[in-house]
């Protein structure tokens, strides 16, 4: 699908989610065995270990009004906006959109000057400290670009690795694509909209967990302030 229609991208299920972190794993374990993508994992297991992670899963216990306290694991990368600030700000010209939506970085125009992580309003972006050149998500497009796969691996590793359905992936402009249906079915939301970056990945909320028959469907959790400013609150914590 690269250079075609439709904008490939993840969408998250918080309700899914159980902070396992088989996403992270998966997204090193990909780039460590692709020459020219392994990120730095330097002294893993010595006193200063240090590296690059392109996936990130963070805990958070939330509290909803009348509900008792539930904890929330939150995995966070980027969001391959439809209006990335992280783009026009590169003076090198390394950041660009593809015609799939995917952000990515060429590595060989790069000088790890930091700006696009700076303009970046969700933290999407990692120097990579062996490197010296920026690193991001890039939907493992190594891997779903690659004809000599089937097409039900040519999908992101975090989304084959996540052992609970968490992840999904998908042409979200197609109605009718696994990923569009989740978002209409389940209120799917933007990540902090008032950026007016317009993020093609999205997170599908939370549902309490007590005081509903088994076999009931779960109402989603939307806390006061609306979803839009927990997701503030929750980052603002970072």
């Amino acid at each position: 699908m690269s250079g075609g229609a439709g904008k490939r991208t993840l969408v998250i299920d918080l309700d899914a989610c159980v902070g396992c972190h088989a996403c992270s794993i998966a997204c090193k374990g990909w780039h460590a065995a692709r020459p020219g993508t392994v990120l730095a994992d330097e002294d893993a297991y010595g006193p200063a270990p240090f590296g690059a992670f392109l996936n990130r899963v963070h805990s958070y216990e939330v509290t909803p009004a009348e509900r008792p306290a539930q904890v929330v694991h939150f995995p966070r990368t980027c969001l391959h906006c439809e209006n990335p600030p992280c783009v026009p700000v590169c003076p090198t010209g390394a950041s660009r959109q593809r015609a799939d939506g995917i952000v990515e970085i060429v590595a060989e125009r790069c000088m790890g000057c930091g700006l696009c992580a700076w303009a970046c309003p969700y933290g999407a972006r990692e120097l990579d400290p062996v490197a010296g050149t920026m690193r991001k998500c890039t939907l493992c497009a190594n891997r779903i670009d690659d004809p000599a796969r089937s097409e039900d691996e040519r999908i992101p590793a975090c989304v084959r690795a996540c052992p609970t359905g968490a992840r999904h992936f998908g042409d979200i402009t197609d109605p009718d694509s696994a990923v569009s249906r989740l978002v209409a079915e389940r209120g799917g939301y933007d990540l902090m909209p008032g950026f007016g970056t317009q993020p093609t990945s999205k997170y599908l909320p939370p549902r309490p967990r007590d005081a509903l028959p088994t076999d009931a469907p779960l109402p989603k959790l939307v806390p006061e302030g609306g979803i839009e400013h927990w997701f503030d609150r929750l980052l603002a914590r970072d």
